[in-house]
């Protein structure tokens, strides 16, 4: 009951921090009535009594999954237990351009761990072929969490522009993944910082 407390509220709290007005709670409780069913009470508990400024709803995850899909502009925060959590959040990552651009964060009470949600992918070590925008946005919420808001701006800011433009970006940032104008992890990551100079 303690980690659901905890992530629901933390959920709320980023909510409130981040200006969003929604959040949803994704739960499997009409099947898995003790486990889900103890998220969804506590989860509505705490919506309910702390946080009646802000719109909560809940999901029964199969049809959230749907609905990510078919309208994702209804959500706004989601909170999953960890095993949904895991499993949305490569469907999301997949709805944006995969898991190259999907940053990742670990948050505690004391501490913050920052990384991209794909790992290390070490055999890819030393090709310069991939794609390191899930690291830098990683960066960026970093940034953010250290209320560096200006510095995360302006590197979100020049990694969103070199992917519209999408002249210097990896190979997976491209419409086919054989075109051979696709640029390496270096040339993409210079091409950012170009970008941030023109800001700065």
């Amino acid at each position: 009951m303690f980690g659901t407390q905890r992530i629901v509220r933390e959920a709320f709290e980023y909510a409130k921090a981040y200006g969003r007005s929604k959040v949803t709670l994704a739960h499997k409780a009409n099947i898995m009535k003790f486990s889900d069913g103890l998220f969804l009470k506590v989860g509505t508990e705490i919506a309910e009594n702390e946080y009646p400024d802000i719109e909560f709803e809940e999901r029964i995850i199969d049809n959230l999954c749907n609905q990510m899909v078919s309208r994702p502009a209804e959500y706004d925060v989601v909170v999953l237990p960890n095993l949904y959590g895991d499993i949305v959040s490569d469907l999301a990552a997949g709805m944006i351009g995969g898991l190259g651009v999907a940053p990742g964060a670990n948050i505690g009470d004391e501490y913050a761990v920052f990384e991209a949600t794909h790992g290390s992918a070490p055999k890819y070590k030393g090709q310069n072929k991939i794609n390191p925008s899930a690291l830098m946005l990683s960066g960026v919420m970093m940034l953010r969490h250290l209320e560096e808001t200006e510095a995360a701006d302006r590197m979100e800011s020049a990694i969103a522009d070199v992917i519209r433009e999408g002249e210097n970006v990896t190979y997976d940032l491209k419409p086919t993944r054989d075109d051979p104008s696709a640029v390496g992890t270096s040339e993409y990551a210079d091409a950012i910082i170009e970008k941030m100079k023109v800001a700065a």
